[in-house]
């Protein structure tokens, strides 16, 4: 028991982490294309407690962890930001949408720089006095590639709410783009289905997309490691 409790809190912690960096670089962009939103409203900042949102970034983990889903994802509470304040809507749309995911691609980066560090001394520290708490470190920087890898992809499907759609809206011609808007309200409910019905779809963006990026920052040794 204590021991499925103990790997909940490694994958928990680097996913509160992930999805706050992720809206904070929504709402910071934002703010720099001359949208404050965000920042009236006290979301850029690091400290979690201001983005979790308690169904995405524990109830859908947990119950994503116990139906066996070939990944954990979550999500905090969306920043606000009023695309119509941006300075230029189509470019200032591509940036505040794309920040999310270029934060958490940044964030898989400099934990695998750290993972990689930490495996190649392992032979050093494996079986010390410090050993249990660089072990607890060592799988949550892996777990940590894994979910801001997820996050980062799984947010670029173009489906509302997702980053991704937003990003195809810009593209769509305007005729269009108040029907695909429409979507938004039975967005979670999609990617729920796709995300405890959808296994072989998510499988194969998990092969074409996931795994090399995986392979990237966690190395084959590393990512062997970590799944085993």
């Amino acid at each position: 028991m204590f021991h499925y409790l103990n790997q909940f809190v490694l994958l928990i912690v680097p996913l509160i982490f992930a999805v706050t960096f992720h809206e904070v670089a929504h709402g910071y962009v934002a703010w720099k294309m001359g949208d404050n939103t965000a920042r009236l409203a006290g979301r850029l900042t690091l400290n979690p407690l201001r983005h979790v949102d308690f169904f995405g970034s524990f109830i859908l983990p947990l119950i994503l962890k116990l139906s066996g889903a070939p990944f954990i994802f979550g999500y905090a509470k969306p920043v606000p930001v009023n695309f119509a304040n941006l300075r230029d809507l189509k470019k200032g749309t591509l940036y505040v949408s794309s920040a999310g995911v270029f934060a958490n691609i940044v964030c898989a980066a400099v934990s695998g720089i750290l993972f990689q560090a930490l495996l190649f001394f392992m032979p050093l520290w494996s079986g010390s006095f410090f050993s249990p708490v660089l072990d607890d470190l060592f799988h949550m920087l892996g777990f940590s590639v894994i979910i801001n890898v997820v996050l980062g992809v799984f947010n670029m499907i173009p489906i509302p709410p997702l980053d991704g759609s937003r990003i195809l809206a810009v593209f769509l011609p305007p005729a269009i783009r108040p029907y695909y808007a429409r979507m938004e309200r039975y967005g979670m409910l999609i990617i729920l289905f796709l995300l405890v019905f959808g296994k072989n779809l998510l499988f194969n963006v998990v092969d074409l997309f996931i795994a090399p990026m995986l392979w990237l920052f966690l190395g084959s040794e590393g990512l062997a490691y970590i799944l085993r």
